[in-house]
């Protein structure tokens, strides 16, 4: 019997099959059996983790790891600020979302998930 293939939205290899899925108990990503993940080709390579390494996906919530001032103003987050419902974009900054009423672009590297 062969072995299942890694996850193809967190990489790791902790997979197992349930009927025609194949399912990955650590991100809870489940795919087809029969044809491989081609439908977003894009979507699958790009896995955004946080400070901790953990997997995030669009509206988690996230925690602030350090102070961060913010570029062309006064303001500066504070540690521990609390961000709900993120969404995950492409460029240089992964995560877009809302502290204290502010819309932001933040990079995965500063937050943890809550």
């Amino acid at each position: 019997m062969s072995t299942p293939p890694a996850c193809p939205q967190c990489t790791l290899e902790n997979t197992y099959t349930d009927g025609a899925q194949f399912i990955c108990p650590d991100c809870g990503f489940e795919w087809s059996s029969e044809a491989p993940s081609a439908d977003e080709p894009g979507e699958a390579a790009k896995v955004v983790r946080d400070a901790n390494g953990q997997v995030l996906v669009d509206g988690d919530s996230v925690i602030l790891i350090k102070d961060l001032k913010v570029k062309g103003s006064s303001i500066t987050l504070k540690k521990g600020s609390k961000a709900k419902g993120i969404r995950l974009v492409d460029g240089d900054h992964d995560v877009d979302c809302k502290i204290d009423g502010v819309s932001l672009m933040l990079k995965s590297e500063f937050l943890k998930k809550a």
